[in-house]
């Protein structure tokens, strides 16, 4: 008697291994996407920070601030879900202050202005149907710290 090959054995390996498979993909997708908001938040940290640390006055310095981490979470194509959160801070000679008394401070006296962002990213696209445990969102933030001119003027 001839040995029969077991037929069908290949589809229960697929049926077996493609929930593996696609729970990896996901894996994947959630660990690059994290990877990727966690750098561009902290690159716009930096340019708010920089942005507020050269105005002259803290609403100028709040303005552009926003301005210039939006701009660079737009360029990073980085979509929050709802608007990115940014808190102010300042420090006027190694004291913990306000964003505004940090620009009141008097000329020769160092100051700082501290920006940080925040942003919860969505993986709502990369749940797979049938596959718990997939985060909604993962919240990600940095913060920066920029020195303003000592001796410049301040309002």
């Amino acid at each position: 008697m001839r040995d029969r090959p077991e037929r069908g054995s290949v589809s229960i390996e697929v049926a077996v291994l493609a929930p593996a498979f696609i729970a990896l993909m996901v894996l994947a997708g959630v660990a690059g996407r994290t990877a990727v908001a966690d750098e561009a938040v902290e690159s716009a940290a930096h340019d708010a920070a920089r942005a507020a640390s050269i105005a002259r006055d803290a609403r100028h310095g709040r303005d552009a601030a926003i301005e210039a981490a939006q701009r660079q979470l737009d360029w990073r194509g980085l979509n929050c879900v709802g608007t990115p959160r940014l808190t102010f801070r300042g420090s006027v000679g190694k004291k913990n202050t306000s964003f505004q008394e940090a620009y009141r401070s008097a000329p020769g006296v160092p100051a700082t202005v501290t920006v940080s962002v925040s942003c919860t990213v969505s993986f709502a696209d990369l749940r797979a149907p049938g596959l718990p445990g997939v985060p909604g969102g993962k919240g990600v933030s940095a913060t920066f710290t920029s020195p303003l001119d000592t001796y410049r003027s301040r309002r």
